[in-house]
């Protein structure tokens, strides 16, 4: 909150006023809309694109095509609603989630989504470097869309490292083509697995969808396949992992710092001490506090849902100023990689995940 009053204080002061400022949040208001419209479409809908990929895809279109004539007039409003925007929208998603749903999944639950967040993140950032020879900034985002909750998660990070847009729609793009395989693939897995005589129960089964799978609508599908009791345990455990974003993001604000500490001492350059490098993302922990605010089941549903539509419409915005800051030559010039590299931690979420799974559910039961 402390960061987005100090955005509001730059915007009220020098900015609010500025023809650039209006234009580009009404560019970008403009454009939520029509991906708004576009995720209504029975063919999305089926697809399971929602806004936010939608809005992403609208942005580079315009991004790549007429942006860059109106751009100059535009800037400000697009940067504007592509930060301060996004960390209000961040905050609201805690509305999601109660501390009674996560509590419903009980140790078993948790223990699993914390090691599946902590071995995912970590094999990406080993092979993100070593084995890809990904930048930091790429291989982070992806890591962070993979264990934690996808495009939301990626968007989350992004101000804390300072990543460059088309990094950002990289990322994204990878964990929405991966999250979608997902939603076939598991269910599938499931048959398989009953015919061998080796099933999972309906709840083991929503667990492991929650635990491993990127984003939340496709938690939903992938657990709609099997049964209602299934998608029901699995997006519970979805909003547990999609909870532990906030100490995630204040972690890596740590280390990332300490990293670029130790890269500016090893270049002889003078730098300032570690704490001060720190940038503590105050939205994230904002994040925590707006859960346990609806835990608390002090505000009407009504106005619960409609929050969650605001907060749907400015993750939307985002996107679509991400998109709209996004060029096709960059992400062609980052190449298959990041792909690949989505490709592996796929594999490790859907093997190594079954595997995490299985294991707590011997040692804990």
């Amino acid at each position: 909150m402390f960061a987005l009053n100090q955005s509001y204080k730059k915007i009220t002061n020098s900015q609010y006023c500025d023809p650039r400022w209006i234009f580009g949040v009404a560019l970008v208001a403009l454009l939520t809309f029509v991906a708004s419209e576009l995720s209504e479409i029975a063919f999305f809908k089926n697809a399971q694109l929602s806004s936010l990929t939608l809005g992403i895809l609208v942005g580079i279109i315009v991004g790549n095509t007429v942006f860059s004539r109106v751009a100059k007039h535009t800037a400000v409003g697009v940067d504007f609603s592509k930060s301060t925007l996004l960390k209000a929208g961040i905050i609201l998603f805690g509305f999601r989630i109660t501390f009674s749903q996560v509590a419903s999944v009980g140790l078993h639950g948790l223990v699993t989504d914390i090691l599946v967040l902590i071995s995912t993140f970590l094999l990406a950032i080993q092979l993100g470097k070593r084995l890809f020879k990904l930048d930091t900034q790429t291989t982070i985002l992806i890591g962070a869309g993979s264990s934690i909750c996808g495009a939301a998660a990626i968007m989350a990070t992004e101000p804390v490292i300072k990543a460059q847009a088309h990094k950002v729609s990289v990322a994204v793009a990878t964990v929405v083509v991966f999250g979608t395989i997902s939603m076939f693939v598991y269910p599938i897995f499931f048959n398989y697995m009953n015919l061998s005589g080796t099933g999972l129960s309906e709840k083991a089964y929503g667990i492991f969808v929650g635990s491993t799978i990127h984003e939340v609508a496709q938690v939903v599908a992938a657990g709609s396949a099997v049964s209602t009791n299934a998608a029901d345990i699995a997006v519970i455990e979805k909003m547990l992992r999609v909870m532990m974003l906030a100490p995630f993001l204040v972690v890596l604000s740590c280390w990332y710092a300490k990293q670029n500490a130790t890269i500016d001492a090893g270049k002889h350059k003078e730098c300032k001490s570690n704490k001060n490098a720190i940038n503590i993302p105050w939205f994230a922990l904002w994040f925590i506090i707006v859960s346990g605010i609806n835990s608390l089941a002090l505000i009407p549903e009504e106005v619960c849902e409609f929050i969650l539509k605001i907060d749907n419409i400015l993750l939307t915005i985002a996107m679509v100023a991400l998109g709209l800051r996004t060029h096709i030559g960059a992400i062609k010039q980052a190449g298959v990689k990041p792909l690949l590299l989505g490709g592996c931690l796929f594999i490790f979420l859907t093997l190594g995940g079954y595997l995490i799974n299985t294991l707590v559910a011997h040692f804990l039961s």
